[in-house]
């Protein structure tokens, strides 16, 4: 049975470092599975759209799609931008959306890589409190996600980590890390960016931690973010032949 296209949906940025890094990651989780057909997309500022893309895959006569949203949280781009994109589909598409990135140990991985990466060591953790900062959300399901997020990062052994948001949420970076510096046993504080890709929000999170001791990079093109596209495109392919074998 020949394997459904993989379309990967990102949200998009006016700033060309956002588009590079998205490719650079689909690259990446390409070469974990040579042969397997990936599309990019992306929700704004940049071409192709998903519409464009979909639209190209049924003129080739492509039937079945899985499409991934490049998204941390299920938030309202996943609850409703790339639900709607995907209802105007072609009707010879059979196309079938993925989960969300998160919650999953890779991302985890992921963040703790960044922060070793950017200069400490796993000696340092339980003297290192860790600014989680991610990019902000209204909806609370996103909200309490990222919290959970920063919980089951510090049971890895951090001294401390408290999530914060570079917009529509509270704390802002630079209030978590003058928070955890005045908790007791943190020698350093370290900011790690909650975002898969360079930006003007992840820009404000660097701007935040001004006052930290580390700033680690986005989450970009880690070999564990490259492995979790194609868990989570694999999941997605099992079930649709789970439903068709059950039809």
């Amino acid at each position: 049975m020949n394997r459904p296209v993989l379309l990967v949906v990102a949200h998009g940025s006016r700033d060309p470092r956002h588009a590079a890094t998205v490719r650079a990651l689909v690259s990446r989780a390409g070469a974990l599975r040579p042969g397997l057909r990936i599309e990019t997309a992306f929700l704004d500022f940049n071409l192709p759209s998903p519409a464009g893309v979909l639209d190209r895959l049924a003129g080739e006569g492509v039937r079945d799609v899985v499409a991934l949203p490049l998204l941390l949280t299920r938030a309202f781009h996943a609850k409703a931008d790339v639900p709607a994109v995907l209802r105007r589909a072609p009707a010879s598409l059979r196309v079938r959306r993925a989960e969300v990135l998160g919650p999953s140990p890779l991302l985890l991985a992921t963040v703790e890589r960044r922060l070793y990466e950017a200069g400490l060591t796993p000696g340092d953790k339980s003297t290192t409190g860790v600014v989680l900062a991610s990019a902000g959300s209204t909806d609370p399901e996103a909200i309490a996600a990222i919290a959970e997020t920063a919980r089951e990062l510090r049971d890895t052994g951090w001294c401390s980590v408290r999530p914060a948001f570079a917009s529509a949420s509270l704390p802002r970076t630079e209030e978590a890390v003058r928070a955890l510096r005045a908790e007791p046993g943190v020698r350093r504080v370290a900011v790690a960016p909650y975002v898969i890709a360079p930006g003007r929000l992840p820009d404000r999170v660097a701007a935040g931690a001004a006052e930290a001791d580390v700033l680690a990079d986005v989450l970009g093109p880690s070999p564990e973010l490259a492995r979790l596209l194609v868990e989570r495109y694999e999941a997605a392919a099992r079930a649709g032949r789970a439903l068709v074998a059950a039809g």
